[in-house]
């Protein structure tokens, strides 16, 4: 008994000696640079890749470090798909929908008109089949998504004049982000998609009469108020932004196991955390916003109604057109009525109720 012992042991003391233990694996290095389409100075929106890249060294002890870039940094701002796609970083930080000009399809991987609020485009994500079927699509584009947070639903945009009715959309010159300028150009209005750090001279300067971006913390720290007072409500057309990570499909597969799985617990971290910042700054925002002079507005009934109408018109168009959406838009648009009918026996009625309680 003695000998074995002993030979046990002298045996584990060589091979610790030795360095080369089997079951201790040193970690690579290994450094990204991430892309944002977003200016450093929004905390909420930008901010989701740092907190994404935070989670990643924290799960790896250090050794995986993705440095981030705001918009124009490194690539514009909606050049980052490029970028990622051919390898000139590793991966992005980004609004599917700005693409849409390389195939609407993209835009189905964030936010299209009187699509899903943020609750139900997570579901479809992650327990339907929407994660599986952008991976498809975006393969062709050599890169694989994430889901990196969400804004929740926004609001309607900031207007010099009072919206009464639909006419009074006719003709103006609004900043509106991605695929829903597609929609609603077909109710007179004349889309500008403008990267977010320019919105503000542009409203300045009168080359554009409206303008969106995401909600009141974000809009209060871009100071839209101060060239327009009228805030319409709600964004239609983004009833809950999802904002995804692109990584380099070459790049993901060279990652060891445990980085992969720390990047899908990092965004799915950093997912959650976004929507929770929205949710907890834009209600102090909001009665800021009302304190320094913005006027709220809901949008009139017809302009809801002819803008519903010209997003299905759209979408129907497309499905005729285009098999990539057709594939997705399928899948999305029964997902999206099942959704609805269960939110509106359950989620609406309870927030109807609580909307219009004296609250103590």
């Amino acid at each position: 008994m003695e000998r074995r012992s002993f030979v046990k042991h002298a045996g584990l003391a060589g091979i610790l000696a030795a360095g080369s233990a089997p079951a201790v694996m040193a970690q690579q290095a290994v450094r990204w640079r991430l892309a944002s389409s977003f200016p450093n100075s929004l905390d909420t929106i930008y901010g989701a890749a740092n907190v994404f890249a935070q989670k990643v060294k924290e799960l790896t002890n250090g050794k995986f470090d993705i440095s981030v870039h705001a918009a124009g940094e490194l690539v514009p701002a909606f050049g980052v798909v490029d970028a990622v796609q051919q390898g000139t970083v590793e991966c992005c930080h980004t609004a599917p929908y700005y693409f849409f000009g390389k195939d609407p399809t993209f835009a189905l991987g964030g936010t299209v008109p009187f699509g899903f609020n943020s609750r139900q485009m997570t579901a479809w994500m992650f327990q339907g089949n929407g994660l599986k079927l952008m991976r498809e699509f975006y393969s062709q584009y050599n890169f694989i998504n994430f889901p990196c947070g969400n804004t929740g639903a926004q609001m309607g945009g900031w207007f010099r004049k009072p919206i009464k009715s639909l006419a009074d959309m006719k003709g103006l010159k609004m900043r509106i982000g991605g695929f829903a300028g597609k929609v609603i150009e077909r109710i007179g209005v004349v889309p500008q998609n403008i990267p977010g750090g320019d919105i503000y001279p542009s409203l300045e300067k009168g080359t554009i009469d409206a303008a969106e971006w995401i909600g009141p913390y974000d809009d209060l720290k871009l100071g839209f108020y101060k060239v327009a007072k009228n805030y319409l409500y709600p964004g239609w057309w983004e009833g809950g932004l999802e904002l995804d990570l692109y990584v380099n499909q070459k790049a993901y597969n060279a990652l060891p196991a445990d980085y992969k799985a720390a990047v899908d617990a990092a965004t799915a971290y950093a997912h959650v955390n976004m929507q929770a910042a929205y949710d907890a700054k834009n209600p102090p925002a909001l009665k800021e916003l009302v304190g320094k002079g913005a006027k709220l507005q809901g949008f009139p009934k017809d302009v809801m109604e002819a803008a519903y109408k010209a997003a299905n018109d759209v979408y129907n168009e497309l499905s005729s057109s285009n098999p990539h959406w057709r594939k997705v838009y399928t899948d999305w648009v029964k997902f999206r009525n099942d959704e609805i009918l269960w939110f509106r026996f359950a989620e609406n009625e309870f927030d109807r109720f609580m909307s219009t309680r004296k609250l103590t």
